[in-house]
């Protein structure tokens, strides 16, 4: 859970230009993995596993938000 404190501290914002920037990354080193230039193949690992903490917590203040308007 240490890893996701410091995105449950950004705003909506940069929550998403960060959710941009990590499946761009995430794309070129797909692409580098397809032409075998791949140096560290656990960063495509710890790329997803970012992308879903970022959804997690775009989804639970979603539901945040729905549970406060009820």
């Amino acid at each position: 859970m240490s890893q996701a404190n410091p995105l449950r501290e950004m705003n909506e914002e940069q929550l998403q230009a960060e959710l941009e920037q990590t499946q761009q990354e995430l794309f070129q080193l797909r692409f580098q993995a397809s032409t075998e230039k791949l140096d560290a193949p656990s960063n495509l690992k710890k790329l997803r596993r970012t992308i879903a903490r970022i959804k997690t917590i775009q989804h639970e203040r979603l539901l945040q938000a729905a549970g406060a308007e009820s």
